[in-house]
């Protein structure tokens, strides 16, 4: 697998062992490409994830081997990276790793991890999050283009309560929204606003966006997954890789670009260039902060008026408080019809 190669990230040294590993066949790309690539974008997905208690999604033996979510800190992990204590909805806790410096970034990538998945909080507050993150996931039938027209619906939704997203390609047919908020409201609050941003958006594009949980209420359309507010629930970061054959990143973009530029691309090998000419087109997300109020008013305006208030949690979750029944419509037992 050839000589250990070591890399400099930022002041630290970061040794990459079997460098020659290939992690993409079907490009050639290897455990070292994967490697560097992160280092050439490594300021841009600190910002992504710094402070932030942080899955790590592991392809060892690259993307056609046995791949793991991580969630706990990995054994001999460096004392320079600290971690947080999270919970999760099932009680039980872990301590995850928290990236503060750019050559955690590439120690992460010298153990096979591919893809980062950060949580929506900050160490120093697990509980409260600071970004509202929306999901624009495409259905069968329809592509990467009606995610798109959607973004730009939601674009105008967001503006519309005062707030301001930033787009990302998911690295696959969909978009990803962020918008920093104030860390003020619980997960459970931050999901409300997002489902009430999904009906927003649905009632403006009715027969292009659903929020319908049931795979078999979406149709084709571009559902809005608002479980991904959910505790635990997390978005690959901007910058990572997926484990797609032609190792595609989840790519920032300026909302003049959606639409316009197409996942494909972005990948692990031009991406670097484009970073280096534009820098990270996210930079500025952490000097803003917005407020809720405008959508859980919305929210709680929509239950009173309109009997519309909670919706599913995943199946794994607990029965949550006010939350409707979680059977799926077509099993759902039918009502005896009365005797006549």
């Amino acid at each position: 697998m050839g000589d250990a190669v070591e890399l400099e990230v930022a002041g630290r040294t970061v040794r990459v062992s079997s460098p020659d590993k290939v992690f993409f066949p079907e490009c050639g790309y290897t455990k070292l490409d994967v490697a560097r690539y992160y280092q050439a974008v490594a300021p841009g997905l600190l910002r992504a994830l710094r402070e932030r208690p942080t899955t790590l999604q592991r392809y060892p033996d690259g993307i056609t081997g046995e791949w793991f979510y991580q969630k706990r800190a990995p054994k001999g992990m460096p004392d320079w990276i600290p971690t947080a204590h999270i919970t999760f909805p099932s009680g039980r806790s872990a301590d995850e790793m928290c990236p503060t410096e750019e050559a955690a970034v590439v120690w992460a990538a010298q153990y096979g991890t591919l893809v980062f998945h950060p949580w929506p909080v900050r160490r120093t507050d697990v509980d409260h999050p600071d970004e509202l993150r929306i999901d624009l996931d495409p259905q069968p039938g329809t592509d990467y283009d009606d995610a798109a027209r959607a973004a730009g619906e939601l674009r105008a939704v967001l503006d519309a309560y005062g707030l301001r997203g930033w787009p990302k390609t998911s690295g696959g047919r969909g978009i990803h929204v962020f918008v920093p908020i104030e860390p003020r409201w619980t997960f459970t609050q931050v999901r409300r606003a997002a489902i009430a941003v999904g009906r927003e958006l649905e009632r403006r594009m009715p027969e292009q966006v659903t929020i319908k949980w049931w795979k078999e209420e979406r149709g084709e359309r571009i559902f809005v997954d608002y479980n991904q507010t959910a505790r635990d629930r997390t978005i690959a970061s901007a910058y990572s890789v997926r484990p797609h054959p032609h190792a595609p990143v989840s790519a920032p973009l300026r909302w003049e670009e959606v639409g316009v530029a197409h996942p494909r691309d972005f990948d692990i090998m031009t991406m670097p260039a484009r970073f280096a000419e534009l820098g990270d087109v996210h930079a500025d997300m952490d000097d803003h902060a917005f407020s809720l109020e405008p959508l859980l008013e919305l929210a709680r305006r929509e239950e009173r008026d309109h009997g519309l208030g909670d919706l599913p949690y995943p199946p794994e979750y607990p029965k949550m408080p006010g939350e409707p029944s979680r059977v799926q419509p077509s099993r759902a037992r039918k009502p005896k019809p009365s005797a006549s």
